[in-house]
């Protein structure tokens, strides 16, 4: 037996799971049973997750090792990767990356190397799954300096999710992974969409950093970088630019300021135009994403939604997949399901599967197979 404290922390929310992980059991590619023990699921300010986490370790037994979900590893850790002093130091010069998710969890990683001193800690970066992406879709139209000089590329993240997703994914179509040829949305308060060929990442809408892409809860998605020049030209200063992408864009933003969820937006939508606008600017920017995405396919074996939203919002499933019909994917109608499996119609051309967002168990996978290979 062999157990895992998993550490997903994001700019207002802590995941924190003990993971069992047993060799050759389980539907989750390797995690025994459910592959869950003790769990905290919490919405917390950065300055509550310290509390948070001492008194979720306080009184067990310590763990085989811990893993330690980082959302941009830039250039400097491409797969998991044990932290020692030196690796810590430098992941600093990459916390600008993702501003929004790399300083609490740093903080947590800090604290947990206190807490836990007597065992491996691993950073397993949600970047990795994309490490692989062909040169084409990996690289921007900028001067070579650039790139060179700055590591500009695109990084593409939500990889623990998908590389979880397209695990189940082949389970539940009973089809070698090394068979499929897969277009997955990561929708939650986050959001990205992905192509996968064979098991690998080949094409993402998430570029450098978590910000592009589509719109999502508070973060604008991509938007014309020659608006940004003019608004910086003058117009708003950096500050009020970097607030207003990261922390008033997307629904919230769509929606006048009324929510970031789409749970109240669809729920508002028959009554408010700005709430309706909202959500069908989501869809749309949804959708076109997956279907530029689907270029980088030779053909679709299946539609796979996780993340919370993908998981647990139908009328958002049905709204994505009814501008895909040109890809042979029909709107599912039912509701939601208690466990992974199709919310298409039996027999459809392209399989609609739901997907319940498990980063934990990828985590605790992607870390106990780093250190065998160790």
């Amino acid at each position: 037996m062999t157990i895992v404290l998993t550490v997903n922390a994001g700019s207002s929310s802590l995941h924190l799971a003990y993971v069992d992980v047993t060799a050759g059991t389980g539907g989750a590619g390797g995690i025994a049973g459910d592959g869950a023990g003790a769990r905290l699921d919490r919405s917390t300010p950065p300055a509550d997750a310290e509390a948070a986490v001492r008194d979720f370790v306080a009184g067990r037994s310590a763990p085989d090792m811990v893993a330690h979900r980082l959302v941009h590893g830039g250039e400097l850790v491409f797969r998991p990767t044990v932290v020692d002093d030196g690796l810590r130091r430098a992941l600093d010069d990459v916390a600008a990356l993702a501003p929004l998710h790399l300083p609490p969890a740093l903080a947590l990683l800090d604290q947990l190397r206190r807490l836990l001193p007597d065992v491996p800690h691993l950073v397993c970066p949600d970047s990795a799954f994309h490490a692989g992406l062909p040169e084409p879709a990996r690289t921007y139209p900028v001067p070579a300096r650039w790139r060179e000089r700055f590591g500009l590329r695109r990084y593409g993240f939500h990889g623990l999710s998908y590389a979880y997703a397209t695990r189940r994914a082949g389970e539940l179509l009973g089809r070698p992974v090394a068979d499929l040829h897969l277009l997955l949305a990561h929708l939650g308060g986050g959001a990205s969409v992905c192509a996968v060929r064979g098991g690998r990442s080949v094409d993402t809408s998430m570029g450098f950093t978590p910000l592009d892409g589509v719109p999502m809860s508070k973060r604008s998605g991509a938007v014309d970088p020659g608006m940004l020049l003019w608004l910086l030209d003058g117009r708003l200063t950096y500050d009020e630019v970097f607030d207003g992408l990261y922390h008033r864009s997307g629904l919230l933003g769509l929606s006048g300021g009324r929510s970031g969820d789409t749970r109240d937006l669809v729920a508002a939508a028959p009554g408010d135009p700005a709430a309706a606008l909202a959500m069908e600017t989501f869809d749309h920017r949804v959708r076109r994403e997956m279907a530029a995405a689907a270029t980088s396919l030779d053909r679709i074996d299946a539609v796979v939604f996780t993340g919370e939203i993908g998981w647990d919002q139908p009328e958002v499933r049905h709204d994505v997949c009814a501008g895909l019909r040109l890809l042979g994917v029909v709107p599912p109608t039912g509701g939601n399901r208690d466990d992974d499996g199709p919310v298409s119609a039996p027999g459809a051309a392209v399989p609609v599967l739901v997907v319940r967002p498990r980063e934990e168990f990828e985590l605790a996978r992607e870390a106990a197979g780093a250190l065998v290979r160790a």
